[in-house]
């Protein structure tokens, strides 16, 4: 007998320690050293940043901003974006329910057959025969119904804090839907901007063109009117009108590049293919003249998709904990209080209240493949998480210098080519009096024309990439999501 009593001080003990036991938990990876930021941009760094202006602010074509402001009520990935955060919230919602007991009122109803050979049936049967017991006491046999009516609850207490890292999991990924909204939108924002001066890019590249058919129209008339008098012949005549038909070609093809980019945008602004109003034109476009990138570290609160990057890597690093915390015993409660009886006419008397609770320790002690599978796919998941926040720290820095340096160049270019066109022009001048005086060839006007309009063109697309790098730099600094 004593040692009967022993045993049973023995086994709880025993039993506790495999729980215990079974709980050992498995590391979580080192994650590597993060690649340290560079202290500045270089020479044009400066405590004040470009990103911090708010994108009405920075744009002051009232055309444009009325068209970001219909893109960002309008466009479908805007609204889908919106729609993601909703979605992150109600993850949070469920995590935080699941900290508290789930409580369920519950009305059931059923019935038993027992053996006359188990313990219930020669139970039930021995007690029907009991003085001890009233009439209405007595159960039926061979089927004994039974109802409940009342409540049932169910509690996992979060020992080991896998429900609360559950919890933050959830809020960092609502944090990050939010960040993600951000970043939408100030894609967004650059992407309209870039189209726009791609448009008025193309209006004024179409100007030129007119410009430049109207003086080969001209040039053609004048050497037939030479062939006439016999100072030309039918060659220069050809070569005249293929240049013309040339220019005309060209022509042809921007109004069909408007048309594209006009759709393009439209589609941004979450719209059906109509005419898009213009402002002040490329020449007369006005963005901020100095540029200040700031300090690199800036990047890192103000940049949408690092922010976002960090707080995906935060919840990872708190499913990791979470799934470490599977490992470990859970504590459950179950709970109840209600009406049991197995008679319906006994159901509601003050008798028939029953209530009670149940409180179990579990651990994985066999068979913990899913667990550890869990726990790896959370440790993965966190090395990714890493090395995108790592990616997205690289891409700002890189995409912000790049821009830096690009603004400086285009700015060099397009005076040099300013210069360019106005020597080409004077060119096409000089080679017109040579023609007229019969000391140069029409062979020398077409070339002087024909480098002249090169030259126009390549002005204009370069003021176009001073414009759109500096939205690029706008948009790699982080700006363009404020209101």
């Amino acid at each position: 007998m004593h040692l009967h009593r022993s045993l049973l001080k023995t086994i709880p003990c025993l039993a506790l320690l495999v729980l215990l036991g079974a709980c050992k938990a498995i590391e979580p990876t080192q994650l590597p050293d993060a690649a340290p930021l560079p202290a500045s941009f270089g020479s044009t760094a400066d405590s004040a940043s470009l990103g911090d202006v708010r994108w009405r602010d920075f744009f002051k074509d009232e055309h444009l901003v009325r068209l970001i402001d219909t893109a960002l009520h309008n466009n479908p990935d805007v609204l889908a974006a919106a729609q993601r955060i909703e979605l992150a919230r109600a993850g949070v919602l469920q995590t935080r329910g699941e900290l508290l007991p789930q409580v369920s009122a519950v009305g059931a109803a059923g019935v038993d057959r027992f053996g006359k050979y188990t313990m219930t049936g020669v139970g039930n049967f021995d007690t029907n025969l009991s003085p001890n017991i009233s009439e209405d006491q007595k159960v039926n046999q061979p089927l004994v119904p039974e109802y409940f009516l009342g409540l049932r609850s169910s509690w996992e207490i979060d020992l080991w804090g896998k429900l609360r890292q559950g919890r933050k999991a959830a809020f960092a990924r609502f944090m990050a839907s939010e960040k993600g909204r951000q970043l939408v939108t100030t894609s967004l924002v650059a992407d309209v901007a870039n189209l726009y001066y791609q448009l008025l890019s193309l209006d004024n590249e179409l100007a030129i063109l007119d410009r430049n058919i109207a003086l080969q129209e001209r040039a053609l008339e004048l050497v037939c009117i030479q062939k006439e008098g016999g100072r030309a012949t039918e060659l220069a005549v050809k070569q005249f009108a293929a240049q013309l038909l040339n220019t005309q070609a060209l022509k042809a093809e921007k109004t069909q590049e408007i048309t594209q980019t006009e759709n393009q945008l439209n589609r941004l602004l979450g719209r059906h293919p109509q005419p898009i109003a213009r402002g002040a034109a490329l020449v007369e476009q006005e963005l901020p003249q100095q540029v200040h990138a700031g300090v690199p570290s800036d990047l890192l609160r103000r940049r949408p998709d690092i922010q976002q990057a960090e707080l995906e890597l935060l919840a990872t690093k708190a499913d990791v904990a979470a799934a470490r915390a599977a490992f470990l015993p859970a504590l459950t409660l179950n709970p109840y209080v209600g009406y049991n009886a197995f008679d319906a006419s006994l159901l509601f008397k003050p008798a028939s209240l029953a209530y009670g609770v149940l409180g179990g320790l579990s651990a994985p002690l066999l068979n913990r493949s899913n667990i550890r599978a869990d726990f790896r796919r959370a440790d993965a998941g966190r090395l990714q998480a890493f090395a995108a926040y790592q990616s997205a720290v690289l891409t700002g820095v890189q995409e912000v210098m790049t821009n830096l340096r690009g603004i400086e160049n285009f700015r060099q270019s397009a005076e040099l080519k300013q210069e360019e066109v106005e020597v080409l022009q004077e060119a096409v001048g000089t080679a017109n009096d040579l023609y007229a005086a019969g000391y140069a060839s029409y062979l020398e006007i077409i070339t002087a024309q024909r480098s002249v309009l090169e030259a126009e063109l390549h002005l204009t697309n370069t003021r176009k990439n001073i414009l759109q790098s500096t939205v690029g730099l706008y948009r790699a600094l982080g700006g363009g999501w404020q209101e």
